[in-house]
């Protein structure tokens, strides 16, 4: 593979390179991040500012308005900053940019089991991100409907009329294809390719990570496309398998019956994005503790744990919807059940952690911070997974706020711990650490008070999704603490262009990383940038585990590859 000839085309745009196609997921996903992250500024404002013209964008995006958030405008907002966080923001950077680069490399294969599906995986999915871009600027806007775009609210009956939601079903669809392309990819990969000696317990936590979302995906992915197909074909031939009542004129239709598809994936989606993240915790953690990660197989036996039980527990998303008691109470325990096995490697990321000798780099800063965030997270959703408090906490603040600790924080902060920790073998270069610090502090400083404070207006009783919350009575005491929020989020938002500036910057004048700058024992760091198609010169033999730091018998340095041996007793 390293010796073959290629094209600008084929080497850069076309690639079946695990690498380069890392590399465009990553890109692609950081431009949906600044995309989505904006759109999140926009509603923080309309929060506090209602009536009041946007700047800088309002009048140049919605000049009929005015440049003023209408109700409609404001929904769409809130659908497509939702489905473009978590599908073409989250999913990209973490399963696409860092599942591609580096479970191969820390597998010791040369590639993935089938390049040209990965190749075409991710021109599956920058297809979608196209038509979901594309459907911004339609006269009638995008989708108005939510990011779960429950009937009635998704279909020709009870939607906005036009093509908005069409194109967002059919984005979800390409999506949901490239994902299921990628996901027998991984599979295949981690069980086929594994070097001689990576046994399953040698591989480090991250390859557990990516491998155990890559089987949920192509079991579950495929549900959630049946039920937008038919949703799609609602919304377009006219039939009426999510309409019922007397919008109806034929007998069968039910929108709960896309509820239960919907989450039958959707709960299981959120273990999707947070395993891999679970997994890089794991293996940064022991890498700057300098510390093997504390019970590794414990951690290991968790998170197939919760794997397996992530699909009997998306009816907690379901309690006020006339859910028979006795089958909520079913729920509620499966729910109370999963926070077993994430309270065990939680407790041992403490383990890892405690009495280690730890190197408070950039990577690390942004790891510890996952650690507080997702714990803080876990708590809130104990309120949410038992009934009678659901009953009050349901599509309140509280949710969104618990939402955003345990997904979109973790998953946040762990895409920067991972772009700062891989950015040396990816690019060769390092990124500025003083600006990443700075970038550190400011995000995890404000993304806890904008996060912890929707829990505290949430629990004061505001709703989500609410256009002008002033107009309530009850809410109007809590508008200063929203304000507040807003300018915390504001200070958020604002401080990602820090991290861009030095992102990009690093590309071209930051300093060259030697090949293991961060001094870790997994596959990849063993190789130089560039690392040639087909990553390994000759066969790569594993000889310990990933985690091999501070051994009391070997002399010289602290760590130990995973191709050397263990110091004899």
């Amino acid at each position: 593979m390293s010796h073959q000839q290629q094209s600008f085309w084929t080497k850069y745009i076309f690639s079946t390179d695990h690498k380069t196609i890392g590399k465009q997921y990553l890109f692609f996903g950081l431009f949906f991040l600044l995309w989505g992250g904006l759109q999140a500024m926009v509603i923080r404002w309309q929060q506090i500012y209602i009536g009041v013209e946007v700047p800088l964008v309002g009048k140049l995006i919605w000049p009929d308005s005015g440049g003023i958030l209408t109700p409609d405008i404001y929904n769409q907002l809130i659908t497509m900053h939702g489905t473009i966080m978590l599908f073409w923001a989250i999913t990209p950077l973490l399963t696409g940019a860092f599942g591609n680069f580096v479970v191969p490399l820390q597998i010791g294969a040369r590639d993935m089991a089938f390049p040209v599906l990965n190749m075409l995986s991710f021109w599956v999915f920058f297809l979608s991100g196209g038509v979901l871009l594309g459907s911004h600027f339609l006269k009638t806007g995008p989708s108005a409907s939510g990011w779960t775009a429950y009937p009635p609210l998704s279909t020709p009956v009870g939607g906005i009329p036009g093509w908005g939601q069409t194109m967002w079903i059919l984005s979800l669809v390409l999506m949901g294809v490239a994902v299921i392309l990628g996901a027998i990819n991984f599979v295949t990969t981690v069980i086929r390719l594994r070097a001689p000696g990576m046994g399953f317990f040698k591989m480090p936590l991250t390859v557990w990570g990516f491998w155990l979302s890559s089987i949920l995906n192509a079991v579950f992915v495929p549900i959630i496309a049946a039920g937008l197909i038919f949703l799609l074909l609602d919304n377009v031939l006219g039939t009426q398998f999510f309409i019922a009542g007397s919008k109806a004129t034929v007998k069968g239709g039910d929108p709960l019956l896309y509820q239960h598809v919907f989450w039958l994936f959707g709960h299981p989606e959120v273990y999707i994005l947070i395993l891999p993240v679970w997994g890089i915790v794991s293996d940064l953690l022991a890498t700057f503790s300098r510390k093997p990660a504390f019970g590794y197989k414990a951690t290991v036996v968790s998170m197939c744990t919760v794997t397996a039980l992530s699909g009997l527990v998306w009816g907690h998303h379901m309690y006020v919807t006339g859910m028979s008691p006795l089958l909520g109470k079913s729920f509620m325990f499966l729910t109370l059940l999963i926070s077993i096995p994430t309270s065990i490697f939680f407790l041992n990321w403490i383990g890892t952690m405690w009495k280690g000798s730890l190197r408070f780099d950039v990577p690390m800063l942004f790891t510890m911070s996952i650690v507080f965030v997702f714990g803080l997270g876990g708590l809130t959703g104990l309120y949410l997974a038992t009934v009678t408090s659901d009953m009050y906490l349901h599509d309140s603040m509280f949710l969104v706020g618990h939402f955003h600790y345990t997904l979109a924080a973790s998953v946040f902060m762990a895409s920067f711990a991972g772009i700062y920790f891989w950015f040396p073998k990816m690019f060769g270069r390092l990124m500025d650490p003083l600006l990443g610090k700075i970038h550190f502090w400011v995000s995890f400083l404000c993304l806890n008070y904008v996060f912890f404070n929707m829990i505290v207006v949430g629990y004061a009783g505001q709703h989500r999704r609410l256009f002008d919350p002033a107009v309530y009575d009850f809410i109007k005491p809590l508008m200063p603490l929203n304000k507040m929020i807003s300018m915390f989020a504001f200070a958020l938002g604002l401080v990602q262009l820090l991290f861009f500036f030095n992102f990009f910057r690093s590309l071209f004048r930051g300093k060259k990383a030697d090949r293991n700058p961060w001094k870790a024992a997994t596959l990849e760091w063993t190789l130089d940038h560039p690392i040639p198609h087909g990553n390994f010169q000759g066969e790569v033999v594993v000889k310990t585990g990933p985690h091999e730091y501070s051994h009391p018998d070997f002399k010289g340095r602290d760590w130990i590859a995973q191709t050397e041996e263990l110091p004899k007793q």
